[in-house]
Order: structure tokens, then sequence, then C-alpha cells
């Protein structure tokens, strides 16, 4: 690993937030090493202490860091990451050589308006349905039934992720990547069995804020991000 004695001083950083709604029911996974007999057999990731359904920040920065990778690949096979190009190099950050992110998802938590939906409806678990799927086998015709815990569709979670703000000259440029991969997320999918319908989200972006000695317009940023 090559170490890189340049690293950048910070002006500022941002908060970016909003909220992501689920159109379709998602499954993000989580261990299910110990889970007792007749619970269900691919549980979603919850929050240790709640028990809600949290989206990981990791799980939103490498979807984006990959549909970003994707769309700025100049060949039909996608390139190693140590081979992405500056721009998201910049944002994801990278190790060969040590390029610290701009860009830090905070894990996701469902609102307090979806905390009080769910207090008042049945769902088949805590704060989750079970959706019955089936492999066929093509050649004897033998199924393969599991069940997946999904995330029901209408859950809404927070949104936030911090920028820091290294170079005034290229904030703009970064919100536009950073607005295409999430207008590329919200024609995509998060977690898994996209394939299948899961996982559909729309994004909406409520607010910027900047701290620190940076002059920058934090209205021109929020217009970029809604367009």
């Amino acid at each position: 690993m090559e170490n890189n004695d340049n690293l950048k001083s910070l002006r500022g950083k941002l908060l970016i937030t909003g909220t992501i709604k689920l159109e379709t029911g998602m499954h993000i996974g989580a261990s299910n090493d110990f889970a007792p007999i007749g619970s269900v057999d691919t549980p979603f990731i919850r929050d240790v202490v709640s028990q809600e359904p949290i989206i990981p920040g990791s799980s939103i920065k490498g979807k984006l860091r990959t549909l970003l990778a994707k769309s700025h690949c100049d060949d039909y096979i996608m390139n190693d990451i140590k081979e992405d190009k500056e721009e998201i190099k910049r944002l994801f950050g990278s190790v060969n050589p040590v390029k610290p992110a701009r860009l830090q998802f905070y894990d996701l938590f469902i609102t307090d308006e979806t905390r009080q939906l769910f207090s008042n409806i049945e769902t088949d678990t805590y704060m989750g349905e079970i959706k019955f799927e089936n492999t066929i086998n093509r050649v004897d015709g033998s199924a393969n039934p599991r069940q997946i815990e999904r995330v029901p569709a209408g859950t809404v979670f927070t949104f936030k992720v911090a920028y820091n703000i290294e170079s005034e000259d290229e904030v703009i440029e970064d919100m536009n990547i950073l607005k295409a991969g999430l207008d590329l997320l919200g024609i995509d999918y998060l977690g898994g069995h996209g394939s299948r319908g899961y996982g559909r989200v729309n994004i909406s972006i409520d607010d910027v804020k900047s701290v620190g000695n940076s002059t920058i317009n934090t209205q021109d940023l929020l217009d970029i991000l809604r367009k």
C-alpha cells in the first residue's frame, strides 16, 4: 500500500439530508447463523438495539460507487476498483494510492412517521413482511421453496451524507456526480433480488448545510441535487 503524504486540507463540510422511500419491499440480508428453528430463512438486517430495519451506510456507498463506476467505464468490461476514474476515487476513496473519501455515508434509520405507521398495522414479523420464493429445477422439476423477509413498501428512511470540502473548485462537479449516482439508484434497486422487483426506492434531498470556512452557496448545491 502506498502512503500519500499530500492529504488535502479541510475547507469545510457539507451535510446533505433527505429521505429514501421504499416503492417495493427491500431485502438487505443479515446473518442467520444462529436463527431458531421455525424462523424465516433469510432475515433482513436490523438495528441491534431497537430491532428496527436499517439500511447500512456501506450498502448505499457500495451501490452508488458501483453504479457510477459502471457508468464511467470506457470499456464493455468493468474495470478493477483500482482503475476507477479519479472523480470516483475522490468521492469514495481509494487504497493505492491512499485517497480518503470525500463522502461519508450515515446508516439510515426509519422516520418517526414510519414508526407510527408500523405501530398501527399488523405485519408478518416485527416491521417486516415474509415473501415466499420458489426456485424450480429445470431438469427434474423439483422445488426449492424459501422465505425472504422484506422491509415493506412505503417504509421511509432518513438519508444523511457528509461531504468534505477539499477544493471549492470541485464541489459543483462532485455534487453533479453524486446526483448522477442517486438518479441511477432511483431506476435500479437497493439490496438483493432486484431482478424480481425488490428494492425500488424514491430518493428525496431536502437540505444542504455548510459547516466551516467555505463560501459555497448551499442553495445552488441543493438545486443540483433536486433537479
